[in-house]
Formats: C-alpha cells, sequence, structure tokens
C-alpha cells in the first residue's frame, strides 16, 4: 500500500468510522463484502434491535397511554417516548428499505476519499468531515447523559416523570410503561429495569445513528461541491484546461445523482419528522406554560426535564434544517463561479460545458421532506410559526 493510498484509506475511516459503527450494531450498515454470513448476522441484528424496542418500549408504552388518556401531564409524559419509539421504529424500517439505494452513496464516499487529490481538497474534506463527527459526539453525549441519569434515579426509586399510582404503583420506572407481569416486586423492578435500559440504548442508538449518517451523506457531497467550486474558481491554474473541465461537469452531473438519491431515501423520512416535531413541540409548548400558569404539583426538576426535551428536540430539527440549508448555500456559490468566469473568451466547446454547469446550478438543490417542501431555515421559521399558533389556540380553547 503506498503511501497516498495508505493517507486515503485512514482518512475514510476517520471520516465515517464512528457512523459506520453505531448502524452496525443496529444492522444497517450494508454489508461491506458479499459474504453472506455477514449478511446474516447484519439481518439478526436489525431483527433483535426491532423486536427489542417493539416489545419492551412500543407496545407497553401504547398500552399505558391507553389508562392515562384524558390526564394531560401523564399525556405529554407518555407522548415523549412513544411518539419517539415511533419514528425510530419507522427510521430503521426506511433505511432498511433504501439499503440497496444507499449503498452506490457509501461506494462513493470511499471512492473520493481514496483517489488522488489536492492537499487543499483533502483539507476542505477533513474539516467537513470534522463537522459531521463533531455533531455525531455531541449529539451522543446527550441521550448518554439522560439515560445515565434517569437509570440511577430509578434505582434508588426516583424519577423525572410525573408519577401517579395509576402508573407507577411500586417504584417508578424510566419510561410509562404498562406490562402484564407486576414491576413492583423484586427482582421483577430490576430486570424490567434492565429491559428498559437496553431497550432505551437501543433506541438511542437507532434514533441519532441514522440522523447522523444522513448528516454524513449530506455534508460530504457538500464537501465535494466546494471542492468542485474551488477547481472552478481557479480554473486559470491548470495548463489541461479542457480536461478539467469535462471533469468537473461530470462531477457536478455526479453530485446531482447523489443528493437525488438521498432525497429519494430520506423524503418519507423527513416527513415523518416533521410531523412528529410539530406535534411534540406543541404539546411540550401548552405543558410548560399551562404548568408554570397553573402551578401545577410538578417539581422544578420535573420541569426543567420537559423544558430540556422540549429544546433538545427543537435545535434536532434545526440541524435537519441547517445541512439541507449548506446545500443550496454551495449550489448558489457554484452558479456564480461558473457565471463569474470568462467564458465568453473560450472556445465554443468549450463554453458550452462552462453553460452546462451554470444550467445545471441555477436551479437549487434541496433535500425535501416528503417532495412538499425543502428542508432549509426558512421552513423551520415557519414551522416554529406554525406550532407557536397551535399552542396559542390550545391556551385560548382551554380559557
Amino acid at each position: 500500500m503506498d503511501m497516498e493510498h495508505s493517507t486515503g484509506y485512514n482518512d475514510l475511516e476517520w471520516a465515517i468510522g464512528l457512523n459506520r459503527l453505531m448502524l452496525k450494531i443496529i444492522g444497517l450498515w450494508p454489508p461491506d463484502n458479499q459474504d453472506p454470513h455477514v449478511t446474516i448476522k447484519s439481518k439478526i441484528r436489525l431483527m433483535c434491535s426491532i423486536i427489542i424496542m417493539l416489545f419492551i418500549l412500543a407496545i407497553p408504552t401504547f398500552a399505558s397511554l391507553i389508562k392515562v388518556w384524558g390526564d394531560m401531564i401523564l399525556i405529554v409524559d407518555n407522548f415523549i417516548y412513544s411518539l419517539t419509539l415511533v419514528i425510530a421504529l419507522f427510521k430503521v424500517t426506511m433505511i432498511w428499505y433504501k439499503q440497496k439505494d444507499l449503498v452506490p452513496l457509501i461506494d462513493m464516499i470511499a471512492t473520493d476519499w481514496m483517489k488522488p487529490k489536492t492537499k487543499e481538497e483533502r483539507h476542505t474534506m477533513l474539516r467537513v468531515a470534522k463537522i459531521s463527527r463533531i455533531i455525531a459526539i455531541y449529539g451522543w453525549l446527550l441521550p448518554i447523559i439522560s439515560v445515565i441519569v434517569c437509570f440511577t434515579l430509578a434505582y434508588f426509586g426516583l424519577s423525572l416523570r410525573h408519577v401517579t399510582n395509576l402508573t407507577d404503583p411500586g417504584k417508578p420506572l424510566v419510561v410509562q410503561t404498562y406490562y402484564l407481569h407486576d414491576v413492583s416486586k423484586s427482582p421483577q423492578f430490576e430486570m424490567t429495569l434492565l429491559a428498559q435500559g437496553i431497550a432505551l440504548c437501543t433506541t438511542c442508538i437507532s434514533y441519532y445513528s441514522i440522523d447522523h449518517f444522513l448528516g454524513l451523506l449530506v455534508l460530504h457531497v457538500y464537501g465535494q461541491m466546494e471542492n468542485l467550486h474551488i477547481r472552478l474558481t481557479h480554473m486559470e491554474r491548470y495548463t489541461n484546461f479542457d480536461s478539467v473541465l469535462k471533469y468537473n461537469v461530470q462531477d457536478h452531473s455526479r453530485l446531482i445523482r447523489s443528493i437525488q438519491i438521498i432525497d429519494d431515501s430520506f423524503d418519507l423520512l423527513l416527513i415523518a419528522i416533521v410531523l412528529y416535531f410539530g406535534i411534540i413541540f406543541c404539546l411540550l409548548g401548552f405543558f410548560i406554560i399551562n404548568v408554570l400558569n397553573d402551578d401545577s404539583q410538578l417539581s422544578f426538576m420535573q420541569l426543567i426535564w420537559f423544558g430540556g426535551a422540549a429544546i433538545s428536540i427543537l435545535l434536532h430539527m434545526c440541524l435537519y434544517c441547517a445541512v439541507g440549508e449548506t446545500l443550496v448555500t454551495q449550489c448558489e456559490k457554484i452558479h456564480r463561479a461558473a457565471y463569474a468566469y470568462a467564458w465568453y473568451t473560450l472556445d465554443p466547446k468549450a463554453a458550452r460545458s462552462l453553460i452546462l454547469i451554470m444550467l445545471r446550478a441555477s436551479k437549487p438543490l434541496y433535500i425535501t421532506a416528503g417532495k412538499t417542501f425543502p428542508m432549509t431555515m426558512a421552513t423551520f421559521c415557519n414551522l416554529l410559526k406554525t406550532s407557536a399558533g397551535y399552542i396559542s389556540v390550545l391556551l385560548a380553547n382551554q380559557d
């Protein structure tokens, strides 16, 4: 292995290693080879992840929702977990269904890291990959800390949830659930608590790793578009102008196809996330304002817990839109770079190639929610305004 190939492989491992590890844990990373044993193991891990989330948390949580229906505090407490579980299961199902479509994108990332590149291009790719890694690392710190705090409190009989005799006759569990067996006695309580811990960890991995995978794909395309923008801006530095221009046209077409694949693979998932955000944010906003106005029996720590959940969901939705916004911004930069170049001084054949980039870059590239609206910061602001409007309607109706 030569030095350049070795550097490319090390960079690739650094860039995608964390995302690949998390997706491999739940069996969603496409096998790196065609070994049938590896494929079977991946499918077994995926099946185990779905069974754990479904039977340990999802079904018992919805059973508890039926019991507490009519109590607003308990319903909101339940929805924080039950709707998140539904979205996590939906994410896993969608990525598994689109797994074959995503293989070319993973191969593209590997090829881009392994192929020869200038120091400037490598620096750009490393800078973008660093952003993706930071998002993944900090995205994991929040759920890990939350799970540790919740289980430590639950072990000592404390809880950040709103606990009543209706939901928890004995020691409170981490998640509001209803089981057929008696969880108020030992060792059933400890075993159930351990099972919930495993299920919650599986849910967190499923929920966040897929989000980080989407961020990895979009930010990698963003980095490649940044390199394309650099090449278009400094075309005069290349002696083989025609070859470089032809390569840029082909590279631009490849990136457009990549974004289309990402959009086709994640559009249904994103519309589900938007609906989830709207429902949860409205309920939490209504609940927190209502509690503050009525001086409810919730403790300060419980109120902080619900407020933290609202902020976490808000930041997560903002991250989706911010990542989508980067594509729009980069597309505009490529269009301006092609337009600013003195294409009218070129040979007619070369000018046609450059104009082709201008025409393609004139149409913004989006990742969309359900092919309906783009994931941009403008969309995020509209979602906030709509959600705030629904919260005010709920409060007005209650009054």
